[in-house]
């Protein structure tokens, strides 16, 4: 856990000795030394592997790119090291999406391979524990059982599809998340919270334009997701669910303003009237942050 103290107003108000506050200091100028080498060293991989592609723009390219920054990545991950901590950190996430692309050009799109690439990113993250690729994994798993072309210009062709096999994930990673030692429990919360956010932007596009795979109009998606994220929001409010119930709130907001304007249109009083209800709902919105907080504090 990180803490930040101001060392200053602590040693003025007697709390902490001027020699303890040198020391932290010390501590503190280590780490911005190697926070800047890090950050240094990750430009320039991300120039290089920028370079490469600009110049010999092939899958091949991006695979030996990819693959040769994933490995470098991947060995400073699992050795450990605090101080190479970012560098192993932006290699490896470069290192993947180059790869996963270029060995997704080759595929020419198929769902298979798609599908074992997306395999292959969520069992890099779990032996990296990376929050952030188990995220890309989750993304790349949702295009591809969407399919990614061909319909309304989105990603999600088949949304009740898409919806129906996220919602799988999403409680199957949190039923899993309890029966996890913390660190791969961490990452399967963060896979269940991506899987829903996907989820909900299934329900966005099918309540836009319905779903032909299954002959379901746009209504249809329109109810249920409405329903479902009420519910949800009730359930999370009575459960101290924070991020659910922040989660539910932002995305009933865009359902509602998407369903506001395609019923009134784009006319100043429906902006308006739409600003005054957003602006309403933020506040509510924080009032109910600040009850969890002040509900969290000790004594």
């Amino acid at each position: 856990m990180k803490v930040t103290l101001d060392l200053d107003d602590l040693v003025s108000r007697g709390e902490l000795s001027k020699a303890e506050a040198d020391r932290l200091r010390a501590f503190a100028v280590a780490d911005t030394g190697a926070l800047g080498t890090n950050i240094f060293l990750a430009l320039g991989a991300s120039a290089i592997a920028v370079g490469l592609g600009v110049l010999i723009p092939t899958a091949f390219t991006a695979i030996v790119v990819g693959g040769v920054l994933f490995a470098g990545g991947l060995a400073l991950k699992l050795m450990g090291g605090a101080r190479w901590l970012l560098f192993a950190q932006v290699c490896l996430t470069i290192g993947t999406l180059a790869l996963s692309g270029g060995l997704s050009l080759l595929a020419e799109g198929s769902v298979p391979a798609n599908l074992a690439i997306s395999l292959g990113v969520a069992a890099t993250a779990v032996l990296a524990r990376s929050g952030l690729l188990v995220s890309l994994a989750v993304i790349a798993f949702a295009a591809t059982i969407g399919g990614a072309t061909n319909y309304q210009g989105s990603i999600f062709w088949q949304p009740a599809l898409s919806i129906g096999l996220l919602a799988a994930v999403a409680l199957g990673l949190l039923f899993a998340s309890t029966r996890l030692p913390p660190a791969y429990e961490r990452l399967a919360i963060i896979a269940a919270r991506t899987a829903a956010l996907m989820l909900n932007f299934g329900f966005l596009i099918g309540s836009l334009f319905g779903d032909s795979a299954v002959n379901l109009p746009a209504a249809a998606f329109s109810i249920v997701w409405a329903v479902l994220l009420v519910v949800t929001g009730i359930w999370a409010i009575r459960a101290y669910r924070r991020w659910v119930v922040n989660t539910a709130a932002v995305f009933g907001a865009i359902h509602f303003f998407v369903q506001w304007f395609l019923a009134l249109g784009p006319s100043a009083l429906s902006i308006l009237g739409g600003g005054a209800l957003l602006i309403s709902s933020g506040f509510a919105l924080a009032a109910f942050n600040q009850s969890m907080v002040t509900a969290a504090a000790p004594g």
